[in-house]
């Protein structure tokens, strides 16, 4: 309650200085520790899901820039404002702005080489930034302020110091719970775990993940770690464990979460975990099922295509209404048929004939609203950048397929390169059977490089 009251009364502030353009009301009137804060207020509420708060964090980043170019060194002597501008700089502030600011700012040596941290993470000097910040505690700073240097140098050690990355982002989650802070330190616990091959930490993350943030704007970037973690930790992670974490999904991501686990383990033939997924997808909730739904019984037929139920298998196949796939599965359906057909061929012409190359699979167009694929690239500030920008739409059924930077594996890791040779076939090449499924598991293996948008 108390903060939607002040939520509320930042709402009237800003329409009052939209309406008075001749006059930076909340630049002269308000201390820029006031703004900021007040902007933290806004993306909190924004990760816990309300998605209409964007506009007004918009606002307020550009109010509290005017502020901080104001800012003189008089400001600065209160520590309040400038530990804000630091925390400004991270919550997807201004790098120029910051850096001029900190120029004008009379601080201890110890804050101005945390500042000097912060703008090398801000300016993608990594080197620089973890130098800078290495003998920084983030728990011996104000919580404020410690939160996001603890997850800054969490993001900065994710790659060549993964468990010391994960304690950082405990720090974070500890220092602002139930904040944009803790949703990108979960966000990223997530991506690391698979890096690490810990099942416990991945499964636990993700069910704190998917208990408070499921609506946050950045929740798509979630959606392809936990898909990604998944297949790579199938053989570590139950599948009660696994429908315990979607449970907690509404019914649709759930099924859009069920589907793209179904295509990835499909193609990578994982029979067991395909079947379950697709069984999943198409079981839905409160009497609705979507047994109709045709990507659930494409993907549940990709990993049987090469099994003794092969005419049950095209049949199946043959009863999906292309008009409901997206180009990408479209053209997915087309190589499972082609395959499909070839499996059951009569062996003397198999046997007579030189092996066909594999269906010509269009690569897809790359998704107009994909994210980058590494959230380290650059090093952008921690929220508000390039590489963390929110989902156009909140709903994962269109989030992109290109995993996180820190999921292990990539929708096309397992794709042979086009001058790798064909597989030999077994030892006993007069077997045509033998030598019909050796082709077949590798045209399936080329189908891999479909993977690369998300099921529509």
């Amino acid at each position: 309650m108390k903060r939607a009251a002040l939520t509320s009364r930042l709402t009237g502030l800003l329409l009052l200085a939209a309406a008075c353009p001749s006059a930076g009301l909340a630049q002269d009137t308000l201390q820029p520790y006031q703004l900021v804060r007040s902007l933290q207020l806004v993306q909190d509420r924004i990760a816990a899901g309300d998605h209409a708060a964007m506009p007004m964090q918009a606002k307020l980043l550009e109010m509290t820039d005017a502020r901080l170019r104001a800012a003189d060194a008089e400001d600065f002597k209160d520590p309040k404002n400038f530990r804000a501008l630091l925390v400004y700089g991270m919550s997807g502030g201004n790098p120029v702005t910051v850096e001029a600011a900190v120029s004008r700012a009379a601080s201890d040596p110890r804050n101005l080489a945390i500042a000097k941290g912060v703008i090398g993470y801000l300016n993608g000097r990594p080197g620089e930034a973890i130098e800078a910040l290495r003998p920084i505690d983030p728990m011996t700073q104000p919580s404020d302020l410690g939160a996001f240097l603890a997850l800054v140098k969490g993001s900065l050690l994710a790659t060549d110091q993964p468990a010391a990355a994960l304690m950082l982002l405990d720090e974070a989650k500890l220092l602002s719970p139930g904040t944009l802070v803790e949703e990108a330190a979960l966000r990223r616990s997530v991506g690391i775990a698979v890096t690490q091959g810990d099942a416990a930490r991945f499964a636990l993350a993700s069910t704190q993940y998917v208990e408070r943030y499921l609506y946050s704007p950045y929740a798509s970037q979630f959606a392809d770690s936990f898909v990604s973690g998944v297949i790579a930790l199938h053989m570590s992670i139950s599948q009660d464990k696994l429908a315990d974490i979607t449970s907690m999904m509404d019914p649709e991501r759930e099924k859009v979460i069920y589907l793209r686990i179904a295509r990835r383990a499909a193609i990578d033939g994982m029979s067991d975990l395909s079947a379950f997924a697709s069984a999943r997808a198409e079981q839905g909730r409160d009497g609705n099922t979507n047994q109709g739904d045709p990507r659930a019984l494409l993907y549940s037929s990709l990993s049987t295509v090469t099994s003794d139920t092969i005419e049950d298998v095209r049949a199946k196949l043959g009863k999906i209404d292309r008009g409901k796939l997206s180009d990408s599965d479209r053209a997915l359906l087309d190589a499972a048929q082609a395959i499909a057909g070839e499996v059951v061929a009569p062996p003397a012409s198999l046997a007579a004939a030189n092996p066909a190359p594999a269906p010509v699979v269009p690569a897809p167009e790359p998704e107009a609203a994909a994210v980058p694929t590494t959230d380290a690239a650059g090093l952008p500030p921690v929220e508000g950048a390039v590489s963390e920008r929110p989902a156009v739409a909140p709903s994962l059924a269109a989030a992109p397929a290109a995993p996180n930077a820190s999921a292990p594996a990539t929708d096309a890791a397992t794709a042979l390169p086009a001058s790798a040779p064909a597989t030999s076939a077994s030892a006993d090449t007069t077997d045509p059977t033998d030598a019909a499924m050796t082709k077949t598991r590798r045209q399936l293996d080329l189908i891999d490089q479909m993977l690369g948008a998300a099921p529509k």
